[in-house]
């Protein structure tokens, strides 16, 4: 049984990645963000014969001997944790800085010094902004269009530079916009299901147009272990996508017809992006997954959306469905 660290593990894939890696057998320390409340996110609803192959390590991840503590005994390490929010990141840009590229270097240094056999780190769709060419494969440029982003791209660099430099065993892994249970009310879906499932007939939204290549979360989880599994990926950058696109708009009339065929849509102005913010276009490749590893998509969005509309049908109460959750 090896033992792995999983760093953002209280998080939305975070929590789905150490239920699965329980599953199928390995032994998981959660580094979860330290709090006075001993809150520890989404572990804290996971059944309990899932939690008793977790060992809960409570720290930050921009303490880097808290980070090293973590990792001693670990033969892998799933860095998921960050501040992925784009409209939080345009008037806190310092902590971005120090939570995904100072975080990210504290597991790089700590996985050099323990020499850790593997390291994978995740990056985000959103390091290539609005596609120059479909499908985005990950020879793509980069184009930091918000401060996340642009921290997003600072922490690949640095991972693929102890990579080059120090020969550290690093993959990332870079998933484009994933969705499913437990996601915050942050993200476009959760936003436009609980606003309907609460009876709300004016469905607040910002722009229409962008498109965007849904991963129900289980497959992205199933993405990490896959490229975890093949030594190929050591020293590559990898996208997770399903190779299909949707405008927001489009997935907004699905989700109205499904839950409130009544409901209309109302572009909310604080809701936008700055125009040369919003990305328009997200549609990846995933030809690099298929070639280096076994995985392949499970669900259908259709079958995504179901189980994500019941998830949030049945906790609907922990969702602060009538402000714009930033």
């Amino acid at each position: 049984m090896k033992k792995v660290l999983v760093t953002g593990s209280d998080g939305f894939i975070g929590s789905h990645l150490t239920e699965e890696l329980v599953k199928q057998g390995y032994e998981v320390k959660a580094f979860v963000y330290y709090n006075s409340f001993n809150n520890w996110g989404w572990l804290d609803t996971l059944p309990k014969e899932v939690m008793k192959s977790v060992e809960v390590f409570q720290g930050d991840i921009r303490d880097p001997n808290g980070v090293w503590e973590a990792a001693k005994g670990c033969e892998a390490i799933f860095h998921l944790a960050a501040l992925i929010a784009i409209p939080f990141s345009y008037h806190s840009p310092d902590a971005y800085v120090d939570t995904n590229i100072k975080g990210t270097l504290n597991v790089l240094q700590a996985a050099r010094r323990l020499e850790t056999e593997r390291i994978l780190v995740t990056s985000t769709s959103e390091v290539y902004g609005t596609a120059q060419y479909v499908p985005i494969d990950e020879k793509h440029p980069y184009q930091g269009q918000s401060p996340y982003s642009a921290t997003k791209i600072g922490a690949d660099r640095l991972a693929e530079s102890f990579y080059r430099s120090f020969g550290l065993p690093v993959t990332i892994v870079r998933p484009f916009n994933t969705y499913g249970p437990r996601q915050s009310a942050r993200a476009v879906i959760p936003t436009i299901i609980t606003q309907l499932l609460a009876g709300r007939e004016t469905i607040k939204l910002g722009s229409l147009r962008p498109t965007r290549d849904f991963n129900y979360v289980k497959d992205t989880v199933n993405g990490f272990i896959a490229m975890y599994r093949s030594d190929k990926t050591i020293g590559q950058e990898i996208n997770i996508a399903t190779q299909h696109e949707i405008s927001i708009g489009e997935l907004a009339k699905e989700l109205i017809h499904q839950i409130n065929p009544a409901a209309k849509i109302l572009c909310e102005e604080q809701r936008l992006r700055p125009e040369k913010s919003e990305v328009n276009r997200l549609l990846g490749s995933n030809q690099k997954i298929m070639e280096l590893t076994d995985w392949k998509p499970q669900y259908t969005f259709k079958q995504g959306l179901a189980e994500t509309i019941e998830f949030l049908r049945e906790n609907l109460d922990q969702y602060k469905v009538d402000i714009y959750n930033v």
